[in-house]
């Protein structure tokens, strides 16, 4: 009896069962806080239940690796950004998974701009006096990051502006937060999700976004570019499975989750939160993870980041 249950669950159409949703930073975070609210749709569209599980650590590299030694069989999944997709393989020395052959793509579901948080206690209202402050003390100021993105961000900035920053790294953005609020670190770069509200409760002050134009959720905030040029600097967000994942089952999840980020109500949820939602086909996402790679190869040689 048991054997013909295992082989009926086994033979019954896809999904059947709950589906983990592997994260690669901690709970809080942008990523995290907009999963949360796709995989709710999700899970309710494809009749089971969405599981997440957070395994922040190792600029998300302990995530990739337990998703990319997983069974391809759709009930693994990996949400996840530039940080372990685009940056790690030019940021880690040892990589322990290969973000274009152990991955499948399924969809990507949108950006999440970056903004600049100081510290209330500087007294700098603007990009430009920050770099005056920084210029005049060199090394008293630093940064922290709980991501690539930001750890590139950073490099970035104090490259192009010429100026002298500690670079301080965490695990994950909301650590690395509490410690920028409470005054240990001078400032950050982090997605606006996470950083927003506490711009918003007056705990930090936001300077910048870090995307080449003003972001439209909020345009009264100056871009890097516009006193640092050439700052550029977007992080992306999409789905994966294992390598090899059937095709059947890459067709039934890119469906299902680009009907859920194309919905209005659902674009508007995730853009009070800072992200920008659309979706692609598998294609168009394993064209632009490739892509990125490029992009952010450049990005990290000319910040002159060296491998850890």
């Amino acid at each position: 009896m048991l054997v013909l249950i295992a082989t009926a669950s086994a033979q019954a159409p896809y999904p059947n069962r709950n589906i983990t949703l592997v994260l690669p930073f901690a709970a809080g975070s942008g990523t995290d806080t907009t999963t949360r609210i796709i995989s709710k749709e999700l899970g309710t569209a494809l009749g089971v239940g969405m599981i997440i599980d957070n395994k922040a650590g190792a600029n998300g590299s302990i995530a990739a690796s337990y998703v990319a030694r997983s069974t391809p069989d759709g009930y693994t999944l990996f949400v996840t950004t530039n940080t372990s997709h685009s940056a790690n393989p030019y940021l880690m020395k040892n990589m322990t998974y290969d973000p274009v052959k152990d991955f499948t793509p399924i969809a990507r579901t949108g950006d999440l701009p970056f903004i600049l948080l100081v510290h209330p206690d500087i007294p700098a209202n603007s990009v430009a006096e920050l770099i005056a402050l920084a210029k005049k003390d060199p090394g008293k100021y630093s940064y922290a990051s709980g991501s690539s993105a930001a750890i590139v961000s950073g490099a970035t900035f104090a490259r192009l502006a010429g100026i002298d920053l500690l670079h301080v790294p965490y695990k994950s953005s909301p650590p690395a937060l509490t410690d920028l609020i409470a005054g240990r670190v001078s400032m950050m770069f982090v997605d606006v999700l996470t950083g927003l509200p506490h711009v918003n409760g007056k705990a930090l002050k936001a300077l910048a976004v870090t995307t080449k134009q003003r972001s439209a959720l909020l345009p009264e905030l100056p871009t890097m570019d516009e006193t640092v040029k050439g700052f550029d600097i977007t992080s992306w967000q999409g789905y994966f499975g294992p390598a090899n994942l059937p095709r059947d089952i890459v067709v039934r999840l890119n469906a299902e989750i680009r009907k859920v980020v194309e919905r209005p109500d659902i674009k508007n949820q995730l853009a009070e939160r800072g992200m920008e939602a659309f979706s692609s086909t598998p294609e168009e996402f394993d064209k632009f993870v490739k892509e990125q790679l490029v992009v952010w190869e450049k990005l990290i040689t000319a910040a002159g980041i060296e491998k850890q």
